[in-house]
């Protein structure tokens, strides 16, 4: 099975390259820096310091993980954080945190072909390799045990739809998912499966996710003043199908209340003009706005079209909708990652369907900080109560979620300090 796959990725290579090129031209690739995905040609290379590659696919685990770096980078100079990722979005978060090169570098991680792994690892020598989330690539993990480097799968996560793929091959799991040297998992459910799976030394001590600081500013004054004239809820990280319920529950909300303000925040911001049409379709005042844009004081439907824009919505909303959760086609699927609205003291509802986040969301509805709704019904029902309720903050629920991120941050970093000794 490896040696196919093996001989797939090398002759599949002219089109995976063809692929990047294409992507470029239609803004799905970097203009500049897509080469790194292809080839290995750097110009750079950190001077006596040890290096950790952390690869991370996309905005969720890049997000996850710059506390990490962060605290890594704080506690031994001598370490160099490589950190790797797969989508331009993530890139552009990252080029946000403001971390300084003589410590971190991020790069475009390569494909995962036999030949272009071996040049990356010549070049970058990582004493330390930290794989985030479900990211399993053969040849990279083959090569990394080959060179007897230390593994981490930080955050793993093997759902139960994965877990019965990987189950039709067992010998193979087992040898791929027993190339890792410690595993810390997302989840209880993930730590059960990764043992089945063969894994060795598995540990849950936390959902990486919950160390993800929410941004502390909220100094947009010129927004706050606006919004105060306004009654407002968001609904954050929507997929399609999702947005007709949402004009639903403004509906519903409007027939009770004036001065109403829905900003709807789309998982993909490329659907924001298919948003404003649906918009349309129900006799609302869409408006789709970028980061430097003005509202229009007529809007009543706030499209959101920009990239790391979410907690500024968040400090002046209390009352927060989280995607991809109401639409019965995603009950294997289902889930958005509601943390960082709760840091920012939001109450939060979210449909039926949230498998793929369903720990955090049991740990959120335990402290009554997340409830379920299964319609727009209950989701009206419920912000209307919202804004009936003058609290704004729930600051007692932002300080115990920042000191259990806390207790996670440092038990993972000693994890990962540990295992670079």
């Amino acid at each position: 099975m490896i040696f196919l796959y093996r001989i797939l990725t090398f002759f599949l290579f002219p089109i995976f390259v063809i692929i990047t090129y294409l992507r470029r031209f239609a803004d799905k690739e970097d203009k500049i820096r897509f080469k790194e995905k292809i080839s290995i040609n750097e110009s750079f290379f950190p001077k006596n310091k040890k290096v950790v590659w952390i690869h991370a696919a996309s905005i969720g685990e890049t997000n996850s993980v710059l506390p990490l770096i962060q605290e890594i980078i704080k506690n031994n100079q001598k370490i160099f954080v490589l950190l790797t990722t797969t989508t331009l979005t993530s890139s552009q978060i990252v080029n946000k945190t403001g971390l300084k090169q003589n410590n971190f570098q991020h790069r475009f991680f390569p494909l995962d072909v036999q030949f272009l792994v071996k040049k990356f690892l010549d070049y970058w020598k990582p004493e330390t390799i930290i794989f985030v989330d479900s990211e399993v690539w053969p040849n990279y993990l083959l090569e990394i045990s080959k060179r007897n480097i230390p593994l981490m799968l930080l955050n793993g996560r093997i759902t139960t739809k994965s877990f019965k793929r990987w189950k039709i091959f067992p010998n193979l799991s087992k040898k791929i998912f027993n190339l890792y040297d410690l595993c810390l998992t997302a989840s209880t459910e993930s730590e059960k499966n990764l043992k089945s799976l063969g894994a060795k030394n598995v540990k849950f001590i936390g959902n990486l996710k919950f160390c993800v600081s929410a941004s502390d500013k909220n100094d947009n004054h010129k927004l706050k003043s606006f919004f105060n004239n306004y009654f407002i809820w968001c609904a954050a990280s929507t997929h399609r199908g999702e947005e007709e319920i949402i004009l639903k529950t403004h509906n519903l909300l409007k027939n009770k209340i004036t001065n109403l303000l829905t900003i709807i925040i789309p998982r993909h911001i490329i659907r924001s003009k298919e948003v404003y049409d649906i918009c349309n379709k129900f006799n609302l005042e869409g408006q789709i706005i970028s980061k430097s844009d003005d509202i229009i004081e007529k809007s009543e439907i706030l499209i959101i079209n920009s990239i790391g824009e979410m907690t500024k919505y968040f400090y002046n909303c209390k009352s927060i909708f989280m995607g991809k959760s109401l639409l019965k086609n995603l009950i294997k699927v289902g889930g958005q990652n509601p943390i960082e609205p709760a840091k920012c003291g939001c109450k939060i509802y979210h449909g039926p369907y949230v498998s793929n986040f369903r720990e955090i969301y049991n740990y959120l509805n335990k402290k009554e900080i997340a409830y379920e709704v299964k319609n727009e019904i209950e989701l009206s029902e419920n912000i209307l109560k919202d804004f009936e309720n003058n609290d704004y903050l729930n600051k007692k629920n932002i300080e115990d979620l920042n000191n259990y991120g806390e207790k996670i941050l440092n038990l993972t970093t000693k994890e990962v300090l540990d295992l670079n000794k």
